[in-house]
Parts: structure tokens; C-alpha cells; sequence
């Protein structure tokens, strides 16, 4: 893998923070290949080593943004392959991930052309996010908090929204649909991925209440050891308005 060029200030910055976050946790490295391209990921050694009975008795939060998940395999080589942005004479293409994890997608959407927004439910998965993305990119993408439970408003007007693997409780179909509907653009897609988790059938079913529906679907296989898994690609955009 070669490392791009970083302003002296820049790298600095970005050695500090994934100094931080190999102090703050016990963490190891990863190397993945997407498509074409091999990339490092920094990550928590054990996820189970983050669970916080308080945060779980709260509002059920378990740590899986520090796991690596098939789906963001998976859909990282697909937007890699077959989603290159397209040719904005006067932007780059705007991307807003849901759930960036240890941010593989998130990178491969940069590296792809698009400005990306990376949001999670943990702050420290946009902080390994952030730091991971700055050491195989030389640049960080923009973060952000956010609790589907209560969505930001001023979150509207992206041209692609992405998601993998974040249906696996049954209460998250209608927030993930509603938060599709109220930040994609006239004319985007949102690109989820989906190993066949619990709420995926809910998901569905309600988009149409949303005014969205899925415009095409593939199911790409995952084979690494031993796991075996089915993931599917979801393209959904906006239904269109009859006459």
C-alpha cells in the first residue's frame, strides 16, 4: 500500500489521533481488500471488551461499529466497482453514510470522488472512522453524532445514502426509511446492504409509506473462513409522482 502526500501539519494531526486511540484502547490492525484496493483498518481488539451495561440498560447500545461486518465489505467493493460518482461539473457528488463503523465504506466512497459525511450512534466509532481514513487517504472525512431516534433536520439534500448491515432490530425500519426520505435529494439513491438481518422484510414492506421504493436489487456472496453469508444490495430512490 503507498501513502499519499499530507501536509507536514496534517499528518501530524492525524498521527496524534490514532496515537490516542491505540492509548485509549487495546486495539489491532487489520488489512482488507475491497475491489482493487488494500487498505489498513484500526480497530478495538475485542468489541466485547467496550459493552457498557449502563449504556445497554439505557437504550440497548451494543458496540458493533468496532467489528468488521461482511456487509461493509460488501458494499465498500461495490460502490468501488460500480458506483463511481458521477461528473458534477461544479461538485463533488454529496454521500452520507448511516452507521460508518470503523468507516471501510466511508473511505471507499471518498476514494470513489464523493464528499462523504460519515455519521454513527458512537463517537468513537467516528473517531477510528476519522483516523483510519486519514492514514489510507491522507484526509478525513466530515463526522457527525447522530441518533436516528431524533435526526438532525438540517440533514437533507444528499445525492447517494449508504448503510450496511443496520437492520437488526425491529425498530429500526421506520428509521432508517424516515431518514432515507428526509435527506435524499431530488433524483439520489440510497444503497443499503443486507445479510438478511431480522427487520430487513419491515424495511420492505414500509418504504412505499415513505415514498421510496427499492429500483433493483443483487445478492453478493461472502466466503471467508467460516462465514458464509448472502449479502444483498438494495438500490432504492424516490417513487415517482404519478402524472
Amino acid at each position: 500500500m503507498t501513502r499519499p502526500n499530507v501536509p507536514a501539519d496534517a499528518a501530524a494531526a492525524h498521527a496524534d489521533l490514532r496515537r490516542t486511540l491505540m492509548r485509549q484502547f487495546v486495539t489491532a490492525n487489520d488489512t482488507v481488500t475491497v475491489h482493487d484496493w488494500s487498505v489498513e483498518l484500526l480497530r478495538p481488539r475485542n468489541s466485547d471488551d467496550l459493552i457498557s451495561e449502563a449504556d445497554f440498560v439505557r437504550d440497548d447500545r451494543l458496540p458493533y461499529w468496532a467489528d468488521l461486518w461482511p456487509s461493509s465489505r460488501i458494499l465498500a467493493g461495490y460502490l468501488l466497482e460500480t458506483q463511481r460518482a458521477p461528473n458534477h461539473a461544479r461538485r463533488a457528488p454529496t454521500l452520507l453514510e448511516l452507521g460508518c463503523g470503523l468507516g471501510l465504506v466511508t473511505m471507499a466512497a471518498m476514494r470513489a470522488g464523493y464528499d462523504v459525511l460519515a455519521t454513527d450512534y458512537y463517537e468513537d466509532a467516528l473517531r477510528f472512522t476519522r483516523a483510519n481514513a486519514a492514514h489510507a487517504l491522507g484526509r478525513e472525512p466530515a463526522t457527525r453524532h447522530v441518533d436516528w431516534r431524533d435526526f438532525p433536520a438540517d440533514l437533507t439534500g444528499f445525492d447517494r445514502i449508504v448503510a450496511a448491515d443496520v437492520l437488526y432490530e425491529k425498530t429500526y425500519p421506520p428509521l432508517l426509511s424516515a431518514a432515507i426520505a428526509r435527506t435524499l435529494a431530488p433524483g439520489g439513491e440510497a444503497i443499503i446492504a443486507d445479510p438478511g438481518r431480522i427487520a430487513a422484510p419491515d424495511f420492505l414492506a414500509g418504504l412505499a409509506s415513505y415514498g421510496l421504493e427499492v429500483v433493483s436489487k443483487v445478492t453478493l456472496p461472502f466466503d471467508e473462513g467460516e462465514i458464509h453469508q448472502q449479502i444483498t444490495i438494495y438500490r432504492i430512490q424516490a417513487t415517482p409522482i404519478a402524472g
